[in-house]
């Protein structure tokens, strides 16, 4: 058994959370750089709580310019066991309406040009990402936005482009009827892969605000309509967090879906031929097993 702290990635519109007590915000260097902002910390019913902002506070980073690695360092640098990512998406679904969220369990990565790995030349690591969320914390985030009364969707397939122009019609198309995404967004990859490299439970959470423009009647998609509808969603998420450190407890067994040890034999360079320098970078992410790597 091992403490549970609970680390948060907000998306567009929720910067914040309120109600931690104790907290403040802290500056974590990591070796892949600054994270997108100051880390809030505190407490939330006596459960240790790390809230990032994926954008930083006042919207600065475009989803191309997230720092994605060190985000993820440096909630697992903070000790995060668990980690919820929030995040704005389009709908392709009729049935999954603005203001719907949904519990992500597949992906699709159409992003250019992101580094998606903490691994590389000197150190080459293949993580299994079948199934890139952890189940149990997903069930977690299902049944707190059921209880605080949000419509909910459980599984889905989310389709990460590169942005930051939203999808051509055709492209909306495509990804719905050949492909058959259920949303899409622009924040998902490579932060998923990310967090499985890091060993950390992984659930993600959806907020509809459009259908795209593959609907004929929805007026396309703009920054203005997904703005109308940010606000409700952001209060909707502040009250699915609420709900978590009473069902995630203050305690954790090892993750029955081995999502905490996926780097197991995941390592392909041969000792002789590890870079030191890149092993050193590696030592939060990949704290549990580096001292075998070295």
């Amino acid at each position: 058994m091992r403490k549970t702290m609970i680390g948060v990635i907000g998306g567009s519109g929720v910067y914040d959370i309120a109600g931690l007590e104790g907290a403040s915000w802290v500056k974590v260097k990591t070796p892949w750089g600054a994270p997108s902002d100051e880390v809030l910390v505190g407490r939330l019913d006596g459960v240790p709580m790390a809230f990032l902002p994926r954008h930083g506070r006042g919207h600065v980073h475009s989803p191309s310019s997230v720092p994605y690695r060190a985000n993820i360092d440096a909630l697992k640098r903070l000790g995060c066991t668990d980690v919820v990512s929030i995040s704005a998406c389009g709908s392709f679904r009729e049935d999954l309406a603005p203001g719907d969220f949904v519990i992500l369990d597949q992906y699709i990565d159409r992003t250019m040009g992101r580094a998606s790995s903490f691994f590389g030349e000197g150190c080459v690591a293949h993580v299994a990402f079948a199934h890139p969320t952890c189940p149990r914390l997903s069930a977690a985030c299902g049944a707190a936005a059921r209880a605080v009364g949000i419509t909910v969707h459980e599984g889905g397939t989310y389709l990460a482009m590169e942005g930051p122009q939203f999808s051509t019609l055709a492209e909306s198309r495509m990804y719905r009827d050949v492909w058959k995404a259920d949303v899409i967004g622009m924040t998902g990859m490579p932060e998923a892969r990310l967090a499985r490299e890091a060993e950390l439970c992984y659930a993600a959470v959806a907020m509809i605000t459009d259908y795209d423009c593959w609907h004929p009647g929805h007026e396309n998609v703009d920054v203005s309509m997904v703005l109308q509808t940010l606000t409700g969603n952001a209060t909707k998420a502040r009250s699915l967090i609420s709900r978590l450190p009473a069902l995630l407890g203050a305690t954790r067994a090892p993750c029955p879906h081995g999502c905490d040890r996926a780097l197991e034999h995941a390592v392909m360079t041969t000792p002789d031929k590890r870079d030191p320098d890149l092993l050193a970078k590696l030592d939060a992410v990949a704290g549990r097993v580096i001292g075998a790597l070295r």
